[in-house]
């Protein structure tokens, strides 16, 4: 009776198969983890910059004279650009005193879709009584 050789050589190579399939899909799990933890950081970030600049237009309708054109927000907010619009609306009042509603929006992005590959844009409303 011959003895049947190989057969280890059979069971390492789909061992080695199966471990190098597990190191690939663990590879690929961490980097998708990874991209989609910065893309979460950097929408945080475009949401915090367009309540900045919301909170800044609420500011200036009220505090500053109204809505004069379209305001425009300067500061430092690291690489997002805010821009803020401003749209006064006058009513009069049940007890004849004169309102005014503002509906202010401000945008926030950090560069174009085309340029990043963490792009991010937040956009948020809001309507003020004065």
């Amino acid at each position: 009776m011959r003895r049947e050789q190989g057969f280890s050589l059979v069971a390492a190579m789909f061992l080695m198969i199966v471990v190098a399939s597990v190191v690939i899909a663990m590879a690929r799990l961490s980097a998708n983890q990874s991209a989609t933890g910065s893309l979460l950081i950097q929408q945080a970030r475009a949401y915090q910059a367009a309540r900045a600049g919301l909170e800044w237009g609420i500011y200036q309708a009220l505090n500053g004279g109204g809505c004069t054109g379209t305001p425009t927000m300067t500061g430092s907010l690291s690489e997002y650009s805010v821009s803020v619009t401003c749209t006064p609306t006058g009513y009069t009042g049940d007890d004849g005193n004169p309102l005014t509603i503002y509906r202010l929006s401000a945008a926030a992005q950090n560069g174009s879709p085309d340029t990043r590959p963490d792009y991010a844009f937040r956009r948020l409303d809001a309507v003020v009584e004065q």
